[in-house]
């Protein structure tokens, strides 16, 4: 359990690094004498570099142990955000935020894959919500905290927050963290396979656009709090946190005692169109509910999916989680842009939720049409065999 909860540990410092930087983005830009939308670009670097960079340099490390692999990840990440305490210009904290996220994209879905192989299969679930709690946790307790002290210091001093907590982190897996037998670092066939198989694309599309809905929707959250009448966004802020920790870490429980992640993938993608949709209706009062169940639904769906794609197997199913953390920030990301868009065009902020329930319909809606296809195999390319241990459908 020690392990576990470090690898939740580690999970938390990237969490709270991932969603610290959006709001110290006024001070950066102010300090470093750069405009706010060039400013933001910070963001953009990071979830960049953790949807597309990551997966390479993962793949290149395919050879490494899992150990020695988290190790290098969260060094990275710790080292990034010390650089980017001391950068003296935009263009190296730029650098370092690509750094971070590098490092940051490279641990996560290992974190995950290294989680479940400690547990075994019967308590997988379990597992990967503590890691997933962790995360969720870092924009509840880790954002406020690092917010408070660039309020009263200054944004470096957020950063050398995450580098602590990173440092801790590191030093405790590097200290108690084995080897973990039954987990592998995917290469680039592997994961080009699983690209390549219908099945998994199809549950990689659905995380996609649930992200888009859920993730992107949160980058406006403040606009959409003050546009349904709340005068401070602050506790719409904490609630819909305090949800997304309860959601991370209570579905875990559920699906090992249900053993059904594709039935709870669906129920959540539903819960999640019918908040969005009601939201744009509701008042200064009524938002706050909604607030704390949506970050519960937009959470939890990650572990049943992330389930569902380590039943493929070792090999099969690391590649395919790698697949499936990219596409949970390219889907952040692109949220993100689409309600800048749907804001610049004039559509209230009010109603980008009734925006963001659309994409979640359909998000379930691919979800239903791959449930009803029948389980394919999914290729591995060594010499057209199987690995051992690996089976060959999501399970639903």
């Amino acid at each position: 359990m020690l392990c576990l909860l470090l690898l939740g540990f580690g999970a938390f410092a990237i969490g709270t690094d991932a969603y610290l930087t959006a709001g110290l983005l006024p001070a950066i830009s102010h300090d470093l004498h750069g405009s706010l939308a060039a400013t933001a670009q910070l963001v953009t670097a990071f979830t960049l570099s953790y949807a597309l960079l990551a997966p390479v340099a993962g793949a290149a490390l395919h050879r490494w142990s899992v150990r020695r692999v988290l190790l290098l990840a969260l060094a990275v990440f710790t080292a990034a955000n010390a650089a980017g305490a001391v950068a003296p210009s935009s263009a190296l904290l730029l650098a370092a935020r690509v750094a971070a996220g590098l490092g940051a994209g490279v641990f996560m879905p290992v974190a995950a894959t290294a989680a479940s192989a400690l547990v075994g299969a019967e308590r997988r679930a379990v597992a990967l919500a503590v890691v997933l709690g962790g995360l969720s946790s870092g924009t509840v307790l880790g954002v406020p905290l690092g917010l408070l002290l660039a309020e009263g210091a200054s944004w470096r001093a957020a950063f050398l927050l995450v580098t602590a907590l990173g440092t801790l982190g590191f030093a405790g897996l590097a200290v108690w963290l084995p080897q973990t037998g039954g987990a592998v670092v995917p290469g680039l066939r592997h994961r080009m396979a699983q690209l390549r198989a219908g099945r998994v694309t199809a549950v990689v599309a659905v995380t996609f656009l649930q992200t888009v809905a859920s993730l992107g929707l949160y980058t406006f959250l403040v606009p959409v709090i003050h546009g349904v009448g709340a005068r401070s966004p602050v506790m719409g802020l904490w609630l819909w946190g305090v949800g997304g920790v309860l959601g991370s870490v209570g579905i875990g429980f559920l699906v090992d005692r249900i053993g059904r992640p594709g039935a709870a993938v669906g129920v959540l993608l539903a819960l999640l169109a019918l908040v969005l949709a009601v939201l744009p209706v509701s008042g200064a009062a009524s938002c706050l509910p909604l607030l704390l169940l949506w970050g519960a639904v937009g959470w939890a769906f990650v572990v049943p999916q992330q389930h569902r794609l380590l039943a493929l197997g070792t090999t099969a199913g690391a590649a395919a989680l790698a697949l499936n953390s990219s596409a949970t920030y390219l889907g952040a990301a692109a949220g993100a842009v689409l309600g800048g868009l749907a804001l610049n065009l004039g559509v209230p902020a009010r109603m980008l939720p009734l925006c963001a329930a659309g994409c979640a319909l359909a998000a379930l809606l691919v979800h239903l049409a791959g449930a009803l296809r029948r389980p394919a195999a999914v290729p591995v390319p060594l010499s057209g065999a199987a690995l051992p241990g690996e089976s060959h459908e999501i399970r639903s």
